[in-house]
């Protein structure tokens, strides 16, 4: 409803300018949003403040002559202005009942937009180290990091989601150590138990396996186990494949999915981390200083010069990082948004830096970061802290087979990703009003039911006389849902250019409320055909915003609860 809006002001901004009110050149930089209380009108803009000073005009007296301007149309069914010179726009009922038929008709393409159209765009999340099992903060990842990249999806953007595993350096040296301490018939505790080892009892699921001689097949691979303990290099292989088929089950049963699959070993492999610090040394950005070789990230911002090559020949942990984005800007993909744990933070502007060193024209804003705060898990009112098969934190998987996929999701978007978050398990497993994911989901479900009485009762829906007669929907309930129904398509473009998927779990409570509230108020199988056709249509139009919300979250929309 907003485009259409938009569209009229320009019109009037056009006429204004043909009449000379306007300077031919006249920026037109203005604000139109959602107006906090409708007693004030649907929407309200700033226009005639902001083009004030260029039209050398009182702001109120412009105002008056935009609106005067405006084109004839049905969208409106009134204008105020109010104050210094705000422009406040009442909608007419027809329009709302076009964007009413607008969502029937477009059905699980309502909401859609092409803010991002065409563009080739790589989104990066969980990014784990094969080094356990995912506890909650991949959780997190994986649903802020799969909603965004639907959000960019349904913006028209081509997108890839992208794995990067961390198979490279010492987290998997202290794997294939503890893999094999337990191979060798020690566990924690033990005097010959490594002092960085991994002390979960999957260590010892790992080392079984191994010893067994069990293949692991994972993303087109076989791997053995070679049953020998003394065979490092073959445990760690049979480990990280182990590991890396069970964090993808884990992520299947999450309904997360990736394109790529991203090894940090091939960067070594393929020479790409080596090619990086030639072209950061030939671009003149380092130095040497006591032995080790030094990037003057200073020159882009940072606080610091940080150490890219040690004085014993190996890299820094951020080097491949740069080297991995540069190979993200080499593939195509002309926007990288990367999803990363707040305490990743302190290595970002490092590796824009080294990006901007590389002078290849990657733009200063390559990557965007997404991050996500710590969550606490509490059940009973205490906090859940520990695994017994992880040993040290909350598995993913516990809590999906403890609340279910859809909750598990559902909670881990609901607040903004970069504010900490407690999971409470009881509310998330209630069947109650409280939990948000069970009330969405309810309403959705209502209308389903009221589908299914209709044919019960050997009663048929028109859908076209339905949305012929929404004028007779013209009650504070009916009205209420319309106005939310049509908020959808603005709220999945604020999502979309913020990157907040919150965004859309927030509304989608706001319009479960709408629904229920107008479930309550009215019957619906009414004996007045019309009436009751309008009705239906109204709930259908509300059921399927929901259901198009529910996708963008990763979580089903059931027709029966």
């Amino acid at each position: 409803m907003k485009a259409p809006l938009i569209s009229l002001i320009e019109q009037a901004l056009a006429n204004l300018r043909n009449a000379g009110t306007l300077p031919g050149d006249a920026a037109t930089a203005y604000v139109l949003e959602r107006a906090k209380n409708r007693e004030h009108g649907d929407f309200a803009t700033n226009v005639a403040l902001a083009l004030a000073k260029p039209a050398r005009s009182n702001p109120r007296a412009l105002a008056q002559a935009l609106v005067a301007a405006l084109p004839q149309n049905t969208l409106l069914q009134k204008v105020d202005i109010a104050g210094p010179g705000f422009i406040n726009f009442f909608l007419s009922p027809v329009a709302y009942h076009e964007e009413m038929r607008h969502a029937l008709d477009q059905g699980p393409r309502y909401g859609s937009n092409r803010l991002a159209a065409g563009r080739k765009t790589v989104v990066e999340y969980v990014s784990a180290n094969p080094t356990g099992p995912l506890h909650i903060g991949h959780g997190r990842a994986g649903a802020v990091g799969d909603s965004i990249a639907r959000l960019l999806t349904v913006s028209g953007a081509d997108v890839a989601r992208e794995f990067y595993y961390n198979d490279a350096g010492v987290q998997i040296e202290n794997l294939a150590r503890s893999t094999q301490a337990r191979a060798r018939g020690c566990k924690p505790g033990d005097a010959d138990w490594p002092a960085d080892a991994y002390n979960g009892d999957y260590i010892g699921d790992v080392a079984q396996a191994y010893l067994r001689g069990d293949s692991v097949a994972f993303e087109n691979h076989v791997v053995a186990g070679a049953k020998n303990p003394d065979d490092l290099d073959a445990i760690r292989q049979f480990a990280v494949a182990y590991l890396r088929r069970e964090q993808n089950a884990d992520l299947a049963a999450f309904g997360v999915k990736f394109d790529n699959y991203y090894l940090e070993s091939s960067l070594y492999q393929d020479g790409k981390v080596e090619e990086t610090v030639r072209e950061l040394i030939k671009h003149g950005h380092t130095y040497e200083d006591g032995g080790a070789l030094w990037l003057r990230t200073t020159d882009f911002g940072d606080d610091k010069d940080r150490v890219m090559r040690k004085s014993d020949g190996t890299f820094t942990y951020f080097l491949p990082d740069v080297a991995y984005h540069l190979a993200k800007w080499q593939r195509g993909y002309t926007r990288a948004i990367t999803e990363l744990g707040a305490d990743h933070h302190g290595s970002l502007m490092r590796v824009k830096a080294g990006l901007q060193a590389l002078g290849t024209g990657i733009p200063k804003d390559y990557p965007e970061y997404v991050l996500h705060q710590m969550v606490t898990v509490m059940r009973g009112g205490e906090e859940v802290k520990l695994s017994k098969r992880a040993g040290s934190y909350v598995t993913l998987r516990d809590l999906i087979d403890e609340v279910g996929r859809d909750a598990t999701r559902y909670f881990l978007i609901a607040r903004k990703s970069d504010s900490q978050m407690v999971f409470d398990i009881d509310l998330a497993r209630s069947q109650s009003n409280d939990n948000p994911v069970y009330y969405i989901q309810y309403a959705h479900a209502r209308v389903c039911s009221v589908l299914r009485q209709l044919d019960e009762r050997g009663l048929r829906w028109d859908r076209a006389n339905g949305l012929a007669k929404l004028a007779q929907l013209d009650g504070e309930h009916e009205t209420a849902l319309m106005v939310e129904i049509s908020r959808y398509p603005e709220v999945v473009e604020a999502a979309a250019t913020s990157l907040e998927p919150h965004l859309i779990a927030s509304y989608l409570r706001e319009l479960a409320q709408a629904l229920h509230t107008y479930y309550h108020a009215h019957q619906f199988l009414v004996d007045d055909v019309d009436v009751r056709d309008a009705r239906i249509a109204l709930a259908v139009a509300a059921r399927q915003t929901i259901a198009n919300g529910l996708d963008l979250l990763g979580v089903s929309a059931p027709e029966q609860m």
